[in-house]
Order: C-alpha cells, then structure tokens, then sequence
C-alpha cells in the first residue's frame, strides 16, 4: 500500500513536469499568426494544422518528433491534444519544462531540467498503470495534481463533518410479521431514453427527411472574441465551415473522403486529429442520428445539469470509443455530450452542452453549443440565428479548390 502511494505521488510530480514539457509543443503550434490581434482562427476554435497533407496511415510521434524519449509510441495526431492535457493537469505553461530562445519554444532542447523530470514522471504513470491497473490508464498527471503544479499530499483542516448514516427501520413487535417492501418500479433502459429523446426532437419519420443543414450565426473562442459562422451540412457526413474575422475568411470542409482548409494564404489538405475534432463540432445534425454510431448502450446512473434532472447514458462505438450522453429526465432532450480520447498517459474529455432547443420544421434543434477541451483553442461557444432544414446545397461546395495556377514574373 505505501509503495502505490509512493509511485503515485511521484506520478503526480512526473505528470506535472511532462504536462509543461507537452503544453508548450501544442502551445507553439496553435498560436495565432498576428498573436497581437483579438480574434484569430486560433481563438475562435480553429486550430492550426500542419502545412503538409495527413497520409492515411497514423505515425508515431517517435517516427515525426525530434528529440522523443518517452513518448515514443504516442500517435502523433494526439500530440497537441496530450500537451494540452498535461498543462490542464499541472496549472502550468510550456515554457516551464521547455527553454525558450530568442522568445520562440525550442521543443527539442534538453536544457531545462524540468524537462528531464517530466520524462521521468511519464515513466512513473506509464508504470503505475502496467503494474497495478493490467495496462489501463487509470492513474494520469490529474489523478493527483487536479491543476496544481504540487499536488496535495497533506489533508486540509478541519475535515468536512462526516453524514451521519440513515438510521434502520425499527423492527416489528414481537410476534408481527415485517412489512413487505415496496417494489421500486424499474427504470427505462438505455434504448428506451434514446427513444424517447429521438421523439422529443421530431420523431424518426422527420429526421429522416433531413438530408440538408444550414446554420447561420456567431462562434465566440475562449477569449470571448467573436466571429460570424455559416455552416452547410450534407447527408450523411458532409460539411462546409466558414468564420469570417476582421483578419479575413476561414473555410473548412470534408467532402466525404477528403478533409481541407483555405485561407487568404492558400488552400490545404488537413487530415486527424483537426478533422474529427470537426465532425464532432457539429453535432446538431450528427445527433440527430444517435443510436447508428454506438454498438452497445447502457444506463450510467443520474445526475443535475444546472436545475435540470438528467439521466445518463453510456454508449460504446465499434471501435470502442466512448462517450456519456446526458438527457434531460423530463423533457428527454440531450442536454451534454461527453467523448473520451483514451490515450497512453490518460483518458482525456471534450464536451458539448446543448442549449436553446427550438423547432425548425418539426425538428427540435439547439440554437447554442458550447464546446469545453482541454485544448483552449477548441474551447467555443456557436450562437446560432438562423437554422434551415433541407436548403439545396451545391456539393461543388465541399469539394476541394484546385490550388491556383503559378505565374512567371
């Protein structure tokens, strides 16, 4: 028992020295181009990707990094999103365990030793888990800095007064038979709620006449800047985003196969981690299809959202990813959606509130999401004005711009 205390308080200090040593790689990476401009693509949620095409076959940041010791096996599209991570955890920024030079990060450099401890408190997790939890990643850098670069190892004075437990029902005189106990009626199950939340938006016959979305309105970034945002949504996975900034036009879009991005610097092809952040960005046409995208589901107990009761719901996908949907216990509308990013250091969360439902055809639609990451860069809140159902969309609109023709001087 001493021993597990003592590797997970020396995974806590490992988690906070790698947190700082990831932060600062992501941070680099999305930083806005005009840092000195209130709203950016960055601010508004739109990160930076990479200025070379995604191949098809996920690498490893050993494969693509410089100067990798520990991290070797990590998929390298989960990189900036683990950084972000281990930042959250610690309460810290990159700069604590990466040198800065000329005020620029230097990722690769080993001249901090903050760095060095961080690799060994990466270690201490990764062993902590192989060793006591079969390899799951149970233990992380939040487990016990909870965003503190030292974590609390000495309980706070005076304890919380402990709940007294309920008192037993007194017994039956002697010679009286113990009262029956009153049956508690069963709950629905977890089809059941999804059922009844695909009848609180309109039924399966409406959603299925839904084969376009426009969306028009506001997307607020993690500083409170905002930006106009105009979104096509095509059947069955489709899209075409553009936030306009006083710095000019950003345009997103997946034509079904091909993921890309153009701005006043040109046009790009952009692949993962960028483009599943994306397609769950835009839920209010992807919800509407629930029950396809999990193979099992399962009841995961009650909780409150604001003043609302809500009932939740576990649902597990064919590749085994996992998320917990939350409905309002009332109404049946889904109020929260929560997705899990298990990776090797960790269980990493991104969630969606839904706010504002309000009738578009027969179809219940929130008007409001926001969007709560690790990664402050997808941190948003989408204000929408105006939501249209089954507008003719061109589809020469998802396809990707021929890069333009070089001229000679």
């Amino acid at each position: 028992m001493k021993l597990n205390i003592l590797r997970l308080i020396v995974a806590a200090l490992c988690c906070a020295s790698a947190l700082m040593l990831i932060a600062n790689v992501r941070a680099q990476k999305s930083l806005p181009t005009h840092p000195e401009l209130g709203v950016s693509p960055t601010t508004l949620g739109i990160a930076t990707p990479a200025q070379t095409p995604t191949t098809a076959q996920e690498r490893t940041l050993g494969q693509v990094g410089k100067n990798i010791k520990v991290l070797n096996d990590l998929p390298a599209s989960q990189e900036g999103t683990v950084m972000n991570f281990f930042a959250a955890s610690m309460g810290r920024r990159c700069d604590f365990c990466h040198a800065v030079v000329d005020g620029k990060l230097v990722f690769d450099s080993d001249t901090k030793p903050e760095k060095e401890t961080a690799r060994s408190m990466i270690k201490m997790v990764l062993a902590i888990n192989k060793d006591n939890f079969k390899g799951n990643t149970s233990v992380s850098c939040y487990t016990c800095h909870r965003g503190r670069n030292q974590p609390l190892s000495i309980p706070a004075l005076p304890l919380p007064t402990p709940v007294p437990r309920p008192q037993p029902a007194p017994s039956p005189a002697a010679g009286q038979p113990a009262p029956s106990p009153t049956p508690r009626p069963a709950g629905p199950t977890a089809d059941q709620i999804v059922a009844k939340y695909v009848d609180a938006i309109g039924g399966a016959a409406a959603i299925d006449k839904i084969k376009t979305v426009v969306l028009k309105g506001t997307v607020a970034g993690f500083n409170g800047a905002e930006a106009s945002h105009e979104v096509d949504l095509a059947s069955p996975d489709k899209f075409d985003v553009v936030v306009t900034t006083p710095q000019g036009t950003n345009e997103r879009a997946f034509d079904g196969k091909v993921g890309w991005q153009k701005t006043p610097r040109g046009v790009i092809e952009i692949g993962n981690p960028v483009m599943d952040s994306m397609k769950l960005m835009f839920l209010p046409y992807r919800n509407v299809k629930l029950r396809d995208q999990f193979a099992s589901l399962r009841l995961g107990g009650r909780d409150r959202i604001g003043d609302r009761d809500v009932v939740i719901v576990t649902g597990r996908a064919a590749d085994n990813h996992r998320e917990r949907l939350f409905f309002d216990a009332e109404t049946g509308l889904l109020l929260r959606r929560i997705s899990y990013l298990e990776t090797m250091i960790g269980v990493i969360p991104e969630q969606f509130d839904f706010e504002d439902y309000r009738d578009v055809d027969g179809v219940n639609l929130p008007f409001t999401i926001r969007v709560s990451s690790v990664e402050p860069g997808l941190t948003s809140t989408s204000k929408f004005s105006e939501i249209k159902l089954n507008t003719p969309v061109d589809d020469s609109k998802f396809k990707m711009p021929a890069a333009p023709a070089k001229t000679t001087p």
